[in-house]
């Protein structure tokens, strides 16, 4: 007779679209933050050389002497690069945190064997197994960077700006997809499309919506994501949307997303949020 252990992985979801100013590290903050607050242990991955997950969770980037660069050219084991970052109601994020460096590794690994999964073979399991979820935030174009993204996730989250030239790119990226799917991660699954800084007022943005869902379908996010000025503000002052402005439609939006999230995994959440 034979006995097997089930062993928890992580969801790993990148949050991807070479398209930049589409909300993309908006997203990737704000969703982390709010399925901490529905209880989920999360874990950032900022792959993205600007770092711009990393400082609008208010870490000082100069501070840093370990990041996702460390992690890449095997220098050190993810554990010790990852900073825990409290939030609103004694809840934590946790962040393995980038600088300008990680542009360096695109040139540094272009020559190095199996180097689309370098990322993926550099993460130890016993690590992140505690973890209910792993976002990535991946630089705005597709890169070594986000084709690594893509080898070490189960999905990709992609978030689209409700504007006229949406669309544009998206044919590539589904491009990049299918080759990924071929010839690296046959398992990595389109999580959804979510629509970002959508203005009721704005008829284009009517418009995109439609044409989104006409083109993508069941795939498309049922939360849209409103164009919000508190969304806006807050990585200028080191927060996430539920410390900034826990009242604006920001935070109610990216809560809605969280909790569908959730659902669409299969999953449950406890909500208790006491502010």
């Amino acid at each position: 007779r034979f006995s097997y252990i089930i062993l928890k992985m992580p969801k790993v979801i990148a949050v991807i679209n070479q398209k930049g100013g589409v909300g993309k590290t908006t997203t990737v903050v704000n969703l982390a933050a709010g399925l901490s607050l529905l209880s989920k242990k999360i874990l950032i991955i900022d792959l993205d050389p600007q770092g711009n997950a990393t400082s609008g969770l208010g870490i000082n980037k100069e501070s840093l002497d370990l990041t996702t660069y460390d992690l890449l050219i095997g220098r050190e084991k993810i554990n010790n690069i990852i900073k825990q970052i409290k939030i609103a109601d004694n809840k934590k994020i946790y962040i393995c945190p980038a600088t300008a460096e990680l542009a360096g590794a695109d040139i540094e690994l272009h020559d190095v064997e199996h180097r689309e999964n370098i990322l993926k073979n550099n993460i130890d399991f016993e690590e992140i197994k505690d973890f209910d979820f792993v976002i990535i935030d991946c630089p705005p174009s597709l890169s070594l960077l986000s084709i690594n993204a893509l080898s070490a996730s189960n999905a990709i989250l992609v978030p689209i700006q409700c504007e006229f030239y949406a669309m544009e790119g998206l044919v590539q990226l589904n491009k990049t997809i299918g080759l990924v799917k071929e010839r690296i991660n046959e398992n990595l699954d389109i999580e959804g499309f979510v629509l970002t800084m959508f203005d009721s007022r704005n008829n284009i943005c009517k418009t995109v919506v439609n044409e989104v869902k006409k083109f993508f379908g069941d795939q498309v996010m049922k939360t849209i994501i409103p164009k919000n000025v508190k969304l806006a503000e807050s990585p200028s002052f080191g927060k996430c949307i539920f410390n900034y402005d826990k009242f604006c439609l920001g935070s109610k939006s990216y809560m809605e997303l969280s909790k569908e999230l959730i659902v669409n995994n299969g999953g449950t959440y406890i909500e208790k949020i006491t502010w």
